[in-house]
Parts: structure tokens; sequence; C-alpha cells
């Protein structure tokens, strides 16, 4: 028999891989930079407190609600603000509007790995620009005539920060073209670049509620830029899905805008636990990058990192590995509450002394 004709019409694309999912609730899941704190108490409050009927209407079509929100907490207006279904979403939707010269895409050849993934399914052309060999981005790669920029603020999964004067350098060599800084992890860094938008008119600035707000499971992303910008992304988003976050989704996500304290607290735990949990790997003979973000990206001179991934997930703890060219070598750790990470460092450890 021979093959069907429609098969030839099928995509032929390598998809985004993400961190495991356990089965097992009793896992300690470090792999997927999740925060290992609750959201805001408020977020409790509209969930508990939200009316069943409420359900049976359509969300506001355009999310407004949180765009005025989160304009307020930026200090913007809400016509600087698109929302969508993660930053995944948010991204993805850049990436259809503006993305669309026949001249190549820059963004670093370590960096998120879904980059790559939109490029091929929209038939987007690109060009990776090399890390060096401790994995910083060189600004002047990306001087370069091209079709738009792309680059993680910190950087996934190296975990390393870039200062204002790196992102000014990069705009200003890049005026004809639109660049996104992807700014999932910044919370846990040293700068955002949002007061930016006020100045070029070419920047688009990510965000999401996954990390520093413990909304993962909401699925709440925005992008910060200039207004035109943002009708552009818009007019890309209703052209195929028009409504872009659900009820629960935008009530949530304003319910924890106004709860600073809380999410400042949560962030600088993180932040602590994560100093602490460096020196630790470290005086186990670790390499450790300077993280920014809620994970550590770690390696060590004798154990292989496949060897400590598989002996963790054996313990119940999962981190992640990514059997990759030029970093297999390393492991992506997210931070967990300190409990957590303590019962990580003493797997590691015996790991190590196993051998």
């Amino acid at each position: 028999m021979s093959e069907k004709l429609w098969r030839k019409n099928l995509i032929n694309i390598e998809p985004y891989v993400a961190g495991e999912q356990p089965k097992n609730e009793n896992i300690i899941k470090l792999n997927a930079n999740e925060n290992p704190y609750p959201p805001a108490p408020g977020v409790e409050k509209v969930l508990r407190d939200k009316e069943i009927f409420d359900l049976k209407k359509y969300p506001s079509a355009d999310a407004v609600p949180l765009k005025a929100a989160l304009a307020e907490r930026y200090g913007l207006l809400p016509e600087n603000v698109f929302c969508g279904n993660g930053s995944d979403d948010v991204l993805a939707t850049a990436f259809r509007a503006f993305f669309n010269s026949d001249k190549p895409v820059f963004y670093p050849d370590i960096t998120y790995s879904f980059y790559p993934v939109w490029c091929e399914l929209l038939k987007i052309p690109f060009e990776t620009k090399p890390v060096d060999s401790e994995f910083n981005i060189n600004v002047k790669d990306f001087y370069p005539e091209n079709g738009g920029v792309v680059i993680p603020n910190p950087n996934a999964p190296t975990a390393i920060g870039v200062g204002r004067d790196f992102i000014v350098d990069l705009l200003e060599h890049n005026r004809d073209v639109i660049v996104i800084i992807d700014e999932a992890y910044v919370d846990f860094g040293r700068y955002s670049c949002v007061e930016l938008i006020k100045e070029y008119d070419n920047l688009i600035v990510t965000q999401t509620f996954s990390k520093s707000r413990s909304l993962a499971g909401m699925r709440i992303g925005m992008a910060f830029a200039q207004p035109e910008l943002i009708n552009y992304m818009q007019a890309v988003k209703d052209s195929y899905n028009s409504y872009p976050l659900d009820q629960l989704a935008i009530e949530t996500a304003v319910a924890s805008l106004k709860d600073e304290d809380y999410f400042r607290t949560t962030v600088d735990k993180i932040k602590a636990t994560r100093e602490r949990c460096k020196e630790g790997f470290k005086a186990m003979g670790f390499t450790v990058t300077d993280s920014e973000t809620n994970f550590l990206f770690v390696t060590h001179p004798t154990v292989p990192a496949e060897e400590i991934f598989s002996y963790t997930r054996e313990k119940g703890i999962f981190i992640r590995y990514f059997k990759k060219p030029v970093i297999d070598k390393w492991l992506r750790i997210t931070i967990g509450t300190d409990e957590q990470m303590d019962k990580l460092m003493a797997a590691v450890k015996e790991c190590i002394e196993s051998r």
C-alpha cells in the first residue's frame, strides 16, 4: 500500500520540550522554575468568592482590568500593555507580528529553546550568536544588519543577566528593527528595561506571572511597548484567538498586583535561598553561574550532570538536565523552599561521595 498523499502536507517540526511533570505528588519538583510559595492572599480570596454564574459570560475581550492594573503598577498607560496566555503566547504573538523580514532574526545560541521552534513554525529566518565560554552574551554580535532581535534578560538556562548599559547599546545599534527583551525572570535580577519603552519605539518587553507571582497555573503573560506595537500585537491575537485571558486569570492577576509587600517578601526569600545554595554548591566543588533568576545553573568537574540528575530523580527530586551540545555538563535547578533545597543538596552530596 502506497503512503497516503496527505502525509506529505504534515508539519515537520521539533517541538519545545518542557520539564517533566511528575505523577507522584510526593516528588520535590525543582525542574520547571515554578515558585515554591503560594500566590498572594488576595488570589485565594478571588477564587473563594468567585460567583459561579459569572463563568457563563465571556471575559473582558481585551483584559481591560488587568491592563489598567499593570499600567498603574509600571507607571504606563493601558495602551502600553498587551496581555496573553503566558509569556509564551505573548512572545509567539510578537514573533508573528514583527519578524516578517527576509533578514534573519538574531538570538543567542544558548537561550530559551522555544525561539527556534517559533522560527521554524512561522518560517522566520534566524541566526544564533554564540555566547562565550562563561555564557555571556556579546552585544557587538548583534550589531550587524538583521530582521529583529530577541534576548532574554536574565537568560535561560544560564541564569545570567545584563544591565541597562547593555540594553541601551543593543537598542542603539538596532534602531530599524524590533527588539524583544524577554524578562520572564527579571524580578529576581538587577534590571528591567520597561522604562526604556518610553524612549525606544521599537522595543517590546515581555514578562510573566508564572515565576515571581506564583501563578504558573493561570498562564498570564504581558508585553510592554509603544501603543503602535501593542495594536499590531492585538491585531495578530484577534486574528486567531480574540479572548486573551479567562475571567479567573484576569481577576487573580489583578489581586496579585495589589499586594506588593507579599510579592517583595516572596522574591526576597527566593533570592536569599538562591545565594545560600550557590555557596553550598561551590563548597561541593561545583561551578555555578552568577544567577539573577529563580534557578541555579551548575556543573561538577568530575561527576557527570546526567548522573546527578538520575541519582536525585531516584530520590524523588526532579531537576533539569539538557542533553544538548555545550550545556550537557550542566544542570538547571529551580530554587525551592529552604527545606526542599536542603534535601536536594544532601542528595547531591550523597551522589558525589558514593562514587
